[in-house]
């Protein structure tokens, strides 16, 4: 499956964005979704995950309450909505994809999207 995030930007601290990733090339709907960020200097970290029918959903600390992971396999796109953001938030974010139960480890995702910058200014 070939995964194309879009959605990020330059925005305000306490303001909102929306990620979207658009899934190509198989049957998006047997994947489940994960969005990670990487900060420059820093590793790649777990954002988000939701298991492929969308029923089970894991968040890391620090984005719980702020962001929500979506998805909609009719229209082969996952989504972050991130509400509250602040400038630590500031990364490029990445969309992932596997086969199986939803993962908040980076090295069991088979598919990833290229990435998209969030940049929160204070």
């Amino acid at each position: 499956v070939q995964l194309q995030a879009s959605g990020g930007g330059l925005v305000q601290a306490g303001g909102s964005l929306r990620l979207s990733c658009a899934a190509s090339g198989r049957t998006f709907s047997i994947y489940a979704v994960g969005w990670f960020r990487q900060a420059p200097g820093k590793e790649r970290e777990f954002v988000a995950a939701i298991s492929w029918n969308g029923h089970s959903i894991y968040y890391a600390d620090s984005v719980k309450g702020r962001f929500t992971i979506s998805r909609d396999n009719a229209e082969n796109t996952g989504y972050l909505q991130m509400n509250s953001l602040k400038p630590e938030d500031t990364a490029v974010y990445y969309c992932a994809a596997r086969r199986g139960s939803y993962s908040s480890s980076k090295n069991t995702y088979d598919y990833w999207g290229q990435g998209t910058q969030v940049t929160v200014s204070s």
